[in-house]
């Protein structure tokens, strides 16, 4: 009985000393794989997605390094919708939308992510509160009359046309950090002062009075695609918030 034992395990012994000895592969997704990721990520019973590795693996599935999202923004937008799906706060499962503040405003630093299909559907500009700073955000608030943008999830809802045209309300998932959105009227809006017109004449991207507002001709696109129910993440590896998120430490 021994010896039948003996070859098996010292073949197991071996696979796992070459495979820790072989540093130099490089996981690429599969379409199985990716397969996986998409079932493990749409099923809140499964633990699959809350492991870092697999949210590793998606953040290279979908190029999102070369495409400038902070791999620490997208490992946290991804726990956090993880824990929302879990409380089955969201109604329209998917679309995952997150502006990455850690960058300037002169980049392409909001990014539509459709998470059923491992797509990145859309890259833009996207400003931030005009006393939150001047090229980067530094300083967010949740309080009225702020004019600051406000960190943490969001959840989507219905459109209306105003000043800025078609725009869309957003309601703050997280107490204390941007649950006064709505009173503070943030919503996702067009504007004249985040494009490439703007930088060509400007040292600094416009900014706004709190709100995501992204470039007009890309606005009715994002907001048809992501209103009624999907999350807005906006992050900014302030210390504050990353400690005391319910939704992350939850």
């Amino acid at each position: 009985m021994k010896n039948r034992l003996s070859i098996p395990l010292y073949c197991l012994l071996f696979a796992g000393l070459t495979i820790s000895w072989n540093s130099e592969v490089v996981y690429e997704p599969t379409a199985s794989a990716s397969a996986g990721i998409r079932d493990a990520l749409s099923s809140p019973d499964s633990s699959y997605f809350s492991g870092s590795s697999s949210i590793h693996a998606l953040y290279e599935l979908l190029d999102l390094q070369e495409k400038g999202l902070s791999e620490k923004a997208f490992d946290y937008a991804c726990k956090g919708y993880r824990q929302l799906l879990e409380r089955k706060l969201i109604s329209k499962p998917g679309y995952l939308t997150i502006c990455d503040f850690t960058q300037s405003s002169k980049n392409k630093r909001l990014y539509l992510l459709d998470m059923e299909n491992d797509e990145v559907v859309l890259t833009t500009y996207v400003a931030h509160g005009r006393n939150s700073g001047g090229e980067f955000a530094s300083r967010f608030s949740n309080k009225p009359s702020s004019l600051q943008s406000s960190l943490g999830f969001y959840l989507t809802s219905g459109t209306y046309r105003g000043e800025h045209g078609l725009s869309l309300r957003v309601m703050g998932l997280e107490r204390g950090y941007n649950d006064r959105a709505m009173a503070r009227g943030i919503v996702v809006h067009g504007a004249d002062y985040i494009n490439d017109n703007w930088l060509s004449r400007s040292k600094v991207m416009g900014r706004s009075y709190g709100c995501p507002a992204v470039p007009e001709e890309e606005c009715a696109p994002l907001i048809n695609l992501i209103k009624d129910g999907s999350i807005l993440f906006i992050y900014h590896p302030s210390t504050n918030y990353l400690k005391h998120s319910k939704i992350l430490n939850g």
